[in-house]
């Protein structure tokens, strides 16, 4: 389960990660910056529909653990030239703890490209055993969910569970069928042996809409490979976040809440705290909706709307050109510190694949990431 999880995520998240905006360095006239996010753009579009029974800890485990692993690896894709925008939404199902006229099935989160958001969301989920009804999650996530009609979007569902692909009141080649009309690619995850996910019709269920079957081992344990270069990164990461300037309404809160989801990470390991830190230095990590460096790099951005009440209290006083030239200033330290993360996490990925050389233990790992690229090149997108 959790390496089910661990895929699960990684595959969710690492579409994930595909592109909530386009990271760019301040330049001193605002209105000559390009926006963050385009509407131009080709758009990834990742659900990923979890199965929280009691069987499934380990599933949520490797979840929480792989989400910076799906952003980081592929957060290098490009359609036409562009990165695509990333949305990735959450569902839970199989929980006795939701409501059974719902099918035990809750939205946990709408498609969102707030990565410490879907962060706390995924630390935010518990098992309660439950009954599993796989065709009705994923009917439900096709209605609820906007997926647009782009013919150039990359529409992925990863279901993952332990239970017969064919309970509940939805049939599942129904809910297929609803999938192929609306452009979207269902891979499932079956956590437990290969042929007992084959006969609970996980793969075929996945054939129906040309998407991928995994079984995964979920008793086995994640093994988290250390480096020469983590201790300086997690450093790198304190220094990264003293960049950020929060402003508006919600931009104490999300500050805060960004301090939580390193907590969260180092509660894993301190590998996953190394693996969100390069997630944090890449275009990915946009927070122009709370972090003045990030909101200036858009096209539409003003110091004169800013409330500065809810800016920091040793910024509250400053003329608009002195918080410019802070923003400025920050901005500077920021792609500094992102720079030389990105340096160490080469070296630190040349020596993992050396460390690796001789193991299959992320095998599946790399054959789910192996999947979804093969999913995105049928669509030409690349790497």
């Amino acid at each position: 389960m959790k390496n089910s999880i661990k895929n699960f995520a990684f595959t969710f998240l690492m579409l994930s990660f595909s592109l909530k905006a386009l990271s760019m360095i301040p330049v001193q006239d605002n209105t000559s910056l390009v926006p963050f996010y385009s509407s131009d753009n080709a758009n990834i579009k990742v659900a990923l529909l979890l199965d929280t029974s009691n069987s499934m800890d380990g599933l949520i485990d490797q979840a929480k653990s792989q989400l910076w692993d799906i952003v980081n690896e592929l957060s290098y894709a490009k359609y036409g030239g562009k990165n695509p925008n990333l949305e990735i939404a959450l569902y839970e199902y199989g929980n006795d703890g939701l409501e059974q006229s719902d099918g035990y099935i809750r939205q946990v989160l709408d498609f969102s490209n707030d990565l410490d958001l879907i962060s706390e969301k995924l630390f935010s989920l518990t098992t309660n055993g439950g009954s599993e009804y796989c065709g009705q999650v994923v009917q439900v996530s096709l209605d609820q969910l906007r997926w647009g009609k782009n013919k150039q979007d990359l529409n992925l569902i990863f279901i993952a569970g332990n239970e017969a692909f064919t309970q509940g009141k939805v049939f599942y080649k129904d809910a297929m069928a609803n999938a192929n009309e609306k452009n979207v690619t269902v891979n499932t995850i079956y956590c437990g042996d290969y042929r007992s996910g084959v006969s609970g019709k996980w793969r075929d269920a996945a054939l129906q809409t040309g998407g991928d079957y995994f079984a995964i081992d979920h008793n086995k344990e994640q093994i988290y490979i250390v480096t020469p270069y983590d201790a300086v990164i997690i450093k790198l990461n304190k220094a990264l976040n003293d960049t950020y300037i929060y402003y508006g309404s919600q931009g104490y809160s999300k500050i805060q809440a960004q301090e939580v989801q390193d907590s969260n990470a180092a509660t894993l390991d301190e590998v996953v705290v190394v693996k969100r830190a390069v997630s944090k230095s890449s275009r990915l990590y946009n927070n122009a909706s709370w972090d003045l460096v990030d909101a200036s790099k858009r096209k539409d951005f003003s110091y004169q709307k800013i409330d500065k009440k809810q800016l920091p209290k040793m910024l509250q006083n400053k003329s608009n050109h002195e918080l410019q030239l802070y923003v400025a200033t920050q901005a500077k330290k920021r792609l500094e510190i992102q720079e030389k993360i990105k340096e160490l996490n080469q070296k630190r990925k040349l020596f993992i694949s050396q460390k690796q050389a001789d193991s299959s233990q992320d095998n599946l790992e790399n054959a789910m990431i192996g999947t979804i690229k093969k999913q995105a090149k049928a669509k030409h997108y690349s790497w």
